[in-house]
């Protein structure tokens, strides 16, 4: 059974997208989800964050060229189940190398079809940079689905839009007819504060199918695990942010019937992944 890939894009930096895509993916490969997080932003925070250096050579930039296959380019990670193809400065040149080739939004496609075919992953993360340019765009002409990463702030919402029209505009021009949205994420949620809750309300209202039930709080121990190298899970556990984020890995899980082991060991109660949010 193919891999069920997944693009988290946005054209807005600063909303959470790489803080989901990194510990979307840890969530899903504590319950057992082969998971591969493909980091496709130059800036490789996600490579980073998962404790990895920026190392030419180690990206996607060569196999969008033709150069080698992605599956050399994949790497483990601390967790288990979860694998990684690192990014690097390198990449940013793809967004003119890709306008040159005539198929230039099947490259990305074209590049990771040996993986999602195969059987080694049963989910692939893509996590883009904050930009609609060419890389985003490849990224969500190969995704089964689109998840939207979106800050809890009025300005967020205008670009929730923007992204919509660029699905409805890739399916319509059959370059990925069968993309479709997977869904919406609130991030750095402030229960405390009205806006916070007239957002989530607003969009609930018009995309009631598409909100996920976790909403992402807004947490300190996040902000601070990247500079560690570290996944919310391997930092702090017990954090809401960790409770957060499994919740959501439970729900993609159910959402989109990822593959699981047939049988799992009992998890200790510092793997407990239905534990209520904390305020």
């Amino acid at each position: 059974m193919p891999a069920k890939v997944f693009t988290i894009a946005n054209q807005k930096g600063g909303v959470g997208k790489t803080t989901t895509a990194v510990n979307l993916s840890a969530a899903l490969a504590r319950r057992g989800v082969r998971t591969l997080l493909i980091d496709l932003d130059p800036q490789a925070n996600a490579t980073s964050a998962l404790g990895l250096e920026k190392e030419a050579g180690k990206s996607l930039y060569g196999p969008l060229h033709g150069e080698g296959a992605a599956l050399e380019k994949v790497l483990p990670t601390s967790q288990k189940n979860l694998s990684i193809i690192p990014s690097e400065v390198d990449l940013a040149a793809i967004e003119i190398e890709l306008g040159q080739k005539e198929d230039y939004l099947q490259q990305m496609r074209r590049c990771l079809q040996p993986l999602i075919d195969g059987d080694s992953f049963d989910a692939i993360i893509l996590d883009c940079p904050p930009a609609l340019g060419l890389i985003s765009m490849n990224g969500l002409a190969c995704a089964d689905y689109l998840l939207i990463a979106l800050q809890c702030e009025y300005l967020a919402m205008e670009g929730l839009s923007q992204i919509l029209n660029v699905v409805e505009q890739l399916k319509q021009a059959n370059v990925n007819p069968s993309l479709g949205v997977g869904g919406i994420i609130f991030t750095m949620y402030d229960v405390r504060t009205n806006l916070s809750r007239q957002v989530t309300d607003e969009v609930r209202k018009h995309f009631p199918q598409l909100v996920f039930d976790t909403m992402i709080p807004r947490s300190v121990r996040l902000s601070e695990a990247p500079s560690f190298g570290k996944n919310i899970f391997d930092y702090d556990a017990h954090s809401t942010g960790a409770q957060a984020y499994q919740k959501l890995g439970n729900e993609l899980i159910r959402r989109f019937g990822l593959k699981q082991p047939a049988a799992q060991p009992a998890q200790s109660p510092t793997q407990n992944t239905d534990v209520p949010q904390q305020a």
